[in-house]
């Protein structure tokens, strides 16, 4: 009798420590793919029309300054990786937590200090550390030409138009990996998020020739 109530018991210890697993995969690591997916792209989205928007403004102007154009897309990408590093940061801990209610009204037990909530909180700063790192990154590729304009060795219009190359040029490589990834034709999305870009910089440019 008192064997078949421990199998019994072990066979409930094991059924809930699968549950418990899965759960904590699901919270802190299964899910952490698909939205670092999600805020590395929309960040990337948006520090690459940003300095499109700043490439515009600054060197197609009449006396183009290499120093406020570089300052202006440094400090720009910087203000941009704190602003969605820390908004992603709350969202996400606002989320992960709420997450995490759920779980210890469903097990009935605290999970402070636990993998699960370990785990939970690893997610949030990597997934917020990548975002802020992002707009640095774009505007490291970005920025590439003027640092040879720095040098002597392209003049600042030209490396504009390579640094706007390169901008649209991600935009396709960033529309090509969504299509793919969405099992679309990647060549139809890579165009239309070019088109986009492409749009953008005219209209961009339009209004810097107006003013």
């Amino acid at each position: 009798m008192y064997f078949l109530i421990g199998v019994n018991l072990v066979s409930i210890w094991r059924k809930e420590k699968v549950k418990f697993d899965f759960l904590r995969d699901r919270l802190g690591g299964m899910d952490l793919g698909p939205a670092l997916r999600r805020f590395f792209i929309n960040t990337l989205f948006d520090s690459t029309f940003m300095l499109l928007g700043v490439i515009i403004g600054s060197a197609f102007s009449e006396n183009p300054d290499l120093r406020v154009i570089l300052a202006t897309m440094i400090t720009s990408s910087l203000a941009l990786g704190i602003s969605t590093g820390v908004s992603v940061y709350e969202a996400e801990s606002l989320e992960r937590d709420r997450k995490v209610a759920e779980l210890e009204r469903a097990l009935f037990r605290n999970l402070d200090e636990t993998t699960i909530s370990r785990s939970a909180r690893k997610a949030t700063t990597v997934i917020s550390l990548i975002n802020f790192l992002t707009p640095l990154t774009s505007c490291a590729v970005i920025a590439f030409p003027f640092l040879f304009a720095s040098l002597g060795i392209l003049e600042v219009r030209l490396a504009a138009w390579l640094s706007i190359t390169l901008a649209l040029g991600a935009l396709f490589l960033m529309g090509a990996y969504l299509g793919r990834l969405g099992k679309r034709n990647p060549w139809i999305k890579g165009l239309r998020m070019l088109t986009f870009g492409v749009l953008a910089f005219i209209i961009g440019y339009w209004i810097e020739r107006l003013i």
